[in-house]
């Protein structure tokens, strides 16, 4: 059996942690390992569990949630990692500005705190394995956000990918699975995951919600 995801939360209402904690922890494949009741105390309490996934509180007394993952996001991958905690952003508003700019700058999606259980712990599993989670009711006002008044110029290493690589990315920016990529491109699974990787790789971005944001950045959505 796989080892659990470790889950760190963030969020200066404690009975909402505890809440959330009693859902996490009821999970076998899900265990929560550190709490932190704002934002300062949550870079603490991240750099010292190693999460996989962090759940954060958008607005927190003495350091807010983006100023908090901006903190760890910058620092250093932790030892033995491939990468920094998948951060999930928190908030009460359908649209929240603080968790476009999130997005934009490494978080792996953002949820409505009133989310159904079981879509936050889909959720959870989602983001961990590398994909990004939206609240679905604001997708659409989201991407908007994130589309400038005029698209950027294409650099030249997206016109560097192959043709096979240029058709990939698309899906992937249409929100595609990777298993939805590989029926429609006739490849395995497998073959689509070395690929999304060889994109992020040669664009420098970090995950897919991170592509997503790219496409519609540069008008190639």
């Amino acid at each position: 059996m796989s080892k659990p995801i470790r889950v760190a939360l963030v969020d200066d209402q404690a009975l909402f942690r505890a809440g959330i904690r009693m859902l996490i922890d009821s999970q076998p494949d899900l265990d929560v390992v550190g709490e932190a009741a704002d934002g300062a105390e949550g870079v603490e309490v991240i750099r010292a569990t190693r999460p996989d996934v962090v759940l954060m509180d958008i607005r927190m007394p003495r350091m807010d949630g983006l100023a908090a993952t901006a903190a760890v996001l910058a620092g250093p991958v932790p030892a033995g990692a491939e990468h920094h905690p998948r951060i999930v952003m928190l908030t009460t508003f359908d649209l929240d500005e603080a968790a476009a700019r999130a997005i934009r700058e490494g978080a792996s999606g953002f949820l409505l705190k009133d989310a159904d259980p079981e879509f936050l712990l889909a959720a959870i599993r989602t983001v961990h394995a590398g994909s990004a989670v939206i609240a679905a009711a604001a997708t659409r006002e989201l991407l908007a956000a994130l589309t400038t008044a005029a698209p950027r110029p294409v650099p030249p290493a997206f016109l560097a990918l192959t043709e096979r690589e240029r058709e990939i990315f698309a899906s992937a920016a249409r929100g595609l699975s990777n298993a939805e990529i590989a029926a429609r491109e006739f490849l395995s699974e497998a073959t689509v995951k070395t690929h999304i990787s060889r994109i992020l790789g040669k664009l420098a971005l970090r995950d897919r919600v991170q592509l997503v944001v790219f496409a519609f950045e540069h008008g190639l959505a």
